[in-house]
C-alpha cells in the first residue's frame, strides 16, 4: 500500500509539471464549466490552474455558506473556486498527500483572500491520505458537501474512502464528485502499472462495483449527472488496456434517511420555483431529472427526499404525503419482473 501511495505522490509531485504532461485525457475536464464557475475560475492564480488534473465538474450549484471538504485537493483549484462561491460565511478544507501540490495551494491562500475581498481566509489545506480521513482530526457530521475530482480512483481502499465520507457529512449533505470508471474490472497486472495508475485509468472502478460500494457506505441511491468517454492518446498505453473502456462520470450521493433501493411511487410531485444561480430556467438534479421552472412534476419518493430534505428545499413547492404507496415509480425505471399483459392459462396455475 505504501509503495502505491509513494508512486502516486511522485507522479503528481515530481513527474507531472503541468496538465500538458498528461498522457491521456482521463485527468482533464471534458465539459466547459457554467458561467458562474468560469467567473470564479478567472480569479484563481495561474500557478494553481497550471497544476490542475481533474476529470469533471465538482462544484455544484447553491453552495453559499456551506462547509466543504475536497478529497485530493491537489494545487487547490477547485478549493479556491469553492472558496469564492461559499463566500465569507462558508469554509473549505482541502486534503492532499503530495507535498509539492500542497506547497502550491498554501502559497496562494493570502493572494485569494485579498482577491475575493475577505477579511480572513475561509480555506485551509491538510496533509493526509484520503483513505485515512478518520485519522485527520476532522469532525464527524461537520461538512455540508464533500467534493473530489478524479482522485478516488487513485485510492486502493475505495470502500474506506466512501465510508469515511459518509461519516463526515451532515444529515442531508452530499458527496458530489467526478471520477473514472471502467466497463469491466481492471486486471491486477494493469493495476500494478504505475503510469496507468497515475493517469487515473487502472485504478478505475468497474461501475457496478462502485454502485455497490456507495450503497454499502450508506449512499442508497447514487445519481449520475454526466458521463463522457475517455480517449487514450498514447499508442503504448492504448495497447496495454486493450478492449477496456473508460468513462469520466460525475455522481452525487446524498446522505439521507429513508432512501429506498428502488424508486417508489407515493403520488408525490414538486415544482421548482427558481432562485438558484446557474439553474435559472430549470433545476437539474441528475441526468434523468430536470425540473423546468414553474412546472408541476411527478416524482418518486427518493427524488422527493433529495429536494425536500436537503439545502434545495426552499426553492421548491411540494405536493403529496407518504400515506399511500402505489408501487414502483415508472419514470425512474424498474418494473415488476413478472408483470405480464397476457392471460394465464388454467394449466399454468398451481
Amino acid at each position: 500500500m505504501e509503495t502505491l501511495h509513494e508512486e502516486v505522490q511522485d507522479y503528481y509531485g515530481k513527474e507531472l509539471e503541468s496538465t500538458e504532461d498528461l498522457k491521456t485525457n482521463a485527468c482533464c475536464t471534458l465539459t466547459a464549466p457554467p458561467k458562474y464557475i468560469m467567473n470564479a475560475l478567472r480569479e484563481v492564480h495561474d500557478e494553481v490552474q497550471a497544476k490542475y488534473y481533474g476529470c469533471g465538474l465538482t462544484i455544484p450549484f447553491d453552495i453559499e455558506g456551506l462547509r466543504i471538504l475536497d478529497l485530493g485537493s491537489g494545487s487547490g483549484r477547485d478549493c479556491y473556486i469553492a472558496s469564492k462561491l461559499v463566500g465569507p460565511n462558508g469554509y473549505v478544507v482541502g486534503v492532499d498527500m503530495t507535498d509539492e501540490q500542497l506547497d502550491v495551494a498554501n502559497r496562494h491562500i493570502d493572494y485569494h483572500t485579498e482577491k475575493f475581498g475577505y477579511s480572513k481566509p475561509n480555506i485551509e489545506f491538510v496533509k493526509g491520505n484520503i483513505e485515512e480521513l478518520d485519522k485527520l482530526g476532522l469532525e464527524k457530521r461537520s461538512f455540508d458537501l464533500i467534493i473530489s475530482n478524479c482522485v478516488v480512483n487513485l485510492a486502493k481502499d475505495k470502500q474506506k474512502v466512501l465510508d469515511d465520507a459518509f461519516d463526515l457529512l451532515k444529515p442531508g449533505g452530499e458527496m458530489y464528485f467526478s471520477d473514472v470508471y471502467s466497463d469491466r474490472r481492471v486486471s491486477q497486472e494493469l493495476q500494478n502499472d504505475p503510469i496507468l495508475w497515475g493517469e487515473c485509468l487502472s485504478g478505475a472502478l468497474y461501475w457496478n462495483d462502485f454502485l455497490n460500494f456507495a450503497k454499502k457506505a450508506g449512499f442508497t441511491d447514487p445519481r449520475a449527472l454526466e458521463n463522457k468517454a475517455i480517449t487514450i492518446e498514447n499508442k503504448e498505453l492504448e495497447e496495454k488496456v486493450g478492449d477496456l473502456k473508460f468513462f469520466s462520470v460525475t455522481y452525487r450521493l446524498f446522505k439521507l434517511n429513508g432512501l429506498e433501493s428502488d424508486c417508489e411511487d407515493y403520488g408525490q410531485a414538486l415544482t421548482y420555483n427558481g432562485g438558484i444561480t446557474g439553474q435559472e430556467h430549470g433545476f437539474e438534479l441528475d441526468d434523468h431529472h430536470y425540473f423546468p421552472k414553474g412546472k408541476v412534476m411527478s416524482v418518486c419518493g427518493n427524488t422527493y427526499k433529495m429536494t425536500h430534505d436537503t439545502r434545495f428545499k426552499s426553492y421548491f413547492t411540494f405536493y403529496g404525503t407518504w400515506d399511500t404507496h402505489y408501487g414502483i415509480f415508472e419514470g425512474c425505471g424498474g418494473a415488476m419482473p413478472f408483470a405480464t399483459n397476457g392471460s394465464v392459462a388454467d394449466e399454468d396455475c398451481c
